[in-house]
């Protein structure tokens, strides 16, 4: 039997690729914290997708491969890093959701949610962008190729798209906010 429970960690401090160790608290982790709660949101996504949905749920299953990538990456794995294939998948996927909507589909800010799946869709995105802020933080004080920010910032962008998408296919009638009240 593998033991999953290391007990190296008890102290407050945890273990890199490198053999590193630093404070749970670092920035580092934090990082590698929210990508890995972005990952859990892009499972529960994929999971929510029906049949209809059956590209998209392919497409939310390479982006969890990918941040596996980005995540080692960040725990300074030399071996598996992003590249920017990825990041031109991802502007490839929104090119192509964003051509199957009207021309003024994105012509107001709109509230959250609509559908379950776009509240999801939501929730996750912020999540991404959360992501992103801790990535930028620790790019401060530890070396970030500009790859992995780019990445991040692409995906949150493709979430929203996405979610718009899924709003548009389920017939939903996007709630836009009211700027003047």
């Amino acid at each position: 039997m593998i033991k999953v429970s290391t007990k190296t960690g008890d102290k407050g401090n945890s273990g890199l690729i490198s053999g590193e160790r630093l404070p749970k608290s670092h920035p580092l982790f934090q990082a590698i914290g929210d990508i890995d709660e972005l990952n859990s949101w892009l499972g529960l996504v994929g999971a929510k997708f029906g049949s209809e949905f059956a590209l998209h749920k392919k497409q939310i299953y390479q982006i969890q491969d990918t941040l596996f990538y980005l995540g080692a990456e960040l725990a300074g794995s030399t071996k598996t890093t992003l590249n920017s294939t990825q990041v031109r998948n991802l502007e490839k996927y929104s090119d192509s959701l964003q051509s199957l909507m009207a021309d003024d589909w994105h012509s107001k800010f709109l509230l959250p949610g609509g559908t379950e799946l776009g509240g999801y869709l939501d929730v996750t995105r912020t999540v991404c962008r959360r992501a992103e802020r801790s990535t930028v933080y620790l790019s401060e004080t530890r070396a970030i190729r500009p790859v992995v920010l780019r990445y991040l910032n692409r995906l949150s962008d493709f979430l929203y798209i996405l979610r718009c998408y899924v709003n548009h296919s389920l017939d939903y009638s996007e709630r836009k906010f009211n700027s003047h009240q």
